[in-house]
């Protein structure tokens, strides 16, 4: 069935942020006298919300609330400044999305960054695309792989859950597609392994931006 809504993850689906959330991270890891990590190590500390990736890159022993607050104190004004030093869209990614606006498909984000960077990536990215729905991570709203954000975005575009399809690079996304009770699409180029994705039973898997295409067209 041909989809009216897709719904896309951001980091790791639709931009590559990894090098300007390990550099803000590292830059507050530093100032607040904790050891630093290589970039690649990142992908596995992101996808459920910044506090959990402090968490993460933090020392086992000092993963404490006060310590993840310090963090994100440093983090935050520093990544508002610097989030799109370094990242870039994927390959393919702003054609998808232009074709998918000509054949009239609505689109959406749903991501576990905080709603300030969330906004301000996509409006930079992608200016000419009119996502009917732009959420990150808000207060009082639980973060992926909880599905409220779903139903949030299905609250501004009411259409049945069977044309809707939901594409991320990661098990918190496929898990949240699953919780929401719509289609899914696990991408291969993000930030998780593939076999994170199978885990999490997609409905699909794609490696090319052009198989996304394909499946919310057809």
């Amino acid at each position: 069935m041909p989809k009216r809504l897709a719904i896309f993850d951001l980091d790791g689906t639709l931009l590559n942020t990894i090098a300007d959330l390990a550099t803000s991270t590292n830059q507050a890891l530093e100032a607040c006298g904790f050891p630093t990590h290589p970039v690649e190590e990142y992908p596995m500390y992101v996808g459920n919300g910044i506090n959990k990736l402090f968490e993460r890159a933090l020392p086992a022993e000092a993963r404490t609330e006060e310590n993840i607050l310090r963090i994100r104190a440093h983090f935050l004004p520093y990544y508002d400044e610097h989030n799109a030093d370094l990242s870039s869209p994927y390959p393919g990614i702003p054609q998808l999305l232009e074709h998918l606006q000509a054949a009239g498909i609505q689109m959406a984000v749903a991501s576990n960054k905080y709603q300030r960077a969330t906004e301000k990536l996509i409006r930079h990215y992608f200016p000419t695309i009119r996502f009917a729905a732009i959420f990150g991570q808000r207060e009082g709203v639980p973060v992926k792989p909880n599905p409220q954000i779903v139903e949030d975005i299905l609250s501004i575009v009411p259409v049945k859950r069977e044309e809707v399809i939901y594409i991320g690079d990661s098990g918190v996304d496929m898990q949240t597609a699953l919780n929401a009770g719509v289609e899914s699409i696990g991408v291969t180029w993000g930030f998780r392994p593939r076999e994170e994705l199978m885990e999490h039973s997609p409905t699909h898997i794609v490696s090319t931006t052009e198989e996304i295409e394909t499946i919310t067209l057809q």
